[in-house]
């Protein structure tokens, strides 16, 4: 396999890591704000 044919294919690899790991953090921010959303309806805030 050429040099550049490797090259492409990590860097392809790479970004889907990358693409995973920031809508993972993206969900969990968001179910963390949902949750902040329905404890201040119920009346646990800070």
């Amino acid at each position: 396999m050429p040099q550049t044919a490797t090259k492409r294919l990590w860097l392809r690899r790479m970004g889907w890591l990358v693409l995973i790991w920031g809508l993972s953090v993206a969900a969990l921010g968001l179910v963390a704000w949902l949750f902040r959303i329905f404890m201040g309806l119920a009346g646990l805030t800070l």
